[in-house]
């Protein structure tokens, strides 16, 4: 009996056994992911700790659809991801996964609003609502303020916030977060991850948070290790 078939919400992301290797040289094979089992469920927030180069960002771009594994498979909200096409993926993608990067990579020429606007009307929501969501969001994160502002006049926290906002603009069941606040001084580091985990919180998605900042993921619901292509759940 399924998850749905026992009345119990699916997983928001479920991966089973998912591989990865590159090929470097001629010859020489690195095998990145080795065998990874990893499900979410909705509302919990999963900090991914990893040493440089062990593939976390390898992990999270299989996750996000972004990269494909060499084996295993992935379902997202239920859905089986595993031999969809790319036009398929795209929407799953645009639609079910929120991706927010250590640099904010917002369009500089847009507002912050205009920022969360876009992903929206990308992916059909009429621009009335559009704009009342953006607006929703930035008061959410206390830009309210700010939403005519370009990314050049915000500050490196306010420009994250508004990543942020981007990110949960669609209503995703996965948030992908790779080292949110690592671009960030310590003290902006800490205001702006609270704020991200009270906008996690209130949406009930779940999110995989990876960071090197060891005190923010004991913050999170559990921690996973990466190392040598596996993942170690170490609290």
């Amino acid at each position: 009996m399924n998850d749905l078939t026992a009345g119990n919400p699916p997983m928001a992301l479920d991966l089973k056994g998912i591989t990865k290797a590159y090929n470097r040289g001629s010859s020489a094979q690195v095998d990145v992911l080795r065998g990874v089992d990893l499900s979410l469920q909705p509302g919990e927030v999963v900090a991914l700790v990893a040493p440089s180069g062990a593939g976390k960002s390898t992990l999270l771009h299989i996750a996000g659809l972004l990269d494909t594994p060499d084996a295993g498979s992935l379902s997202i909200a239920g859905q089986e991801v595993t031999g969809l096409g790319e036009g398929s993926r795209t929407r799953l993608r645009r639609r079910d996964i929120g991706f927010i990067y250590q640099f904010h990579h917002l369009l500089p020429e847009f507002t912050a609003a205009e920022n969360i606007i876009l992903p929206q009307l990308a992916d059909g929501t009429r621009p009335k609502e559009a704009e009342q969501r953006a607006r929703e969001l930035l008061d959410l994160v206390g830009l309210s303020a700010r939403a005519a502002h370009r990314p050049a006049e915000l500050s490196g926290g306010e420009q994250q916030r508004v990543a942020f906002c981007r990110a949960l603009a669609n209503r995703p069941s996965v948030l992908l977060a790779d080292e949110p606040t690592g671009n960030l001084d310590p003290g902006t580091s800490d205001q702006v991850f609270e704020v991200l985990m009270e906008l996690v919180r209130s949406s009930g998605l779940a999110a995989l948070i990876a960071t090197h900042n060891l005190d923010l993921a004991a913050r999170m619901d559990r921690m996973l290790r990466l190392e040598q292509g596996k993942l170690l759940q170490i609290s």
